[in-house]
């Protein structure tokens, strides 16, 4: 799964007071504890993190689309990554990730040995 994340400058854990941090924190801040927290779940899951980096202005693409990360999961299947997103201990704290992120994309991709 590639997912391109734009975080908030400030997080907001509106409807998410369990969750809220004793301090105010930042959206990357929020979304560092949501990694935190899903990392063992999804190697439970047989997932893993293949990428994770900060992103830039596109070279190629429309100038007001902007993204902060870039996260590369892999996944065993599109059936397992649902399995996983459903799971309750996952879900317990998954509201770290809305409260971090502005706007977000989460596209499948499947590796084409093509050009490899």
């Amino acid at each position: 799964m590639m997912n391109l994340l734009r975080f908030k400058p400030k997080a907001d854990y509106t409807n998410l007071e369990s969750l809220k941090p004793d301090q105010e924190i930042t959206g990357e801040e929020a979304y560092q504890l949501y990694m935190d927290y899903t990392l063992p779940e999804l190697e439970k899951a047989g997932g893993k993190i293949i990428f994770y980096g900060k992103s830039n202005s596109f070279l190629i693409g429309p100038e007001s689309e902007n993204w902060d990360a870039i996260l590369l999961v892999g996944h065993q299947s599109v059936a397992k990554f649902i399995e996983f997103s459903q799971n309750k201990d996952y879900l317990k704290t998954a509201g770290h990730r809305s409260a971090a992120l502005e706007d977000s994309r989460l596209l499948p991709i499947t590796e084409d040995k093509k050009y490899t």
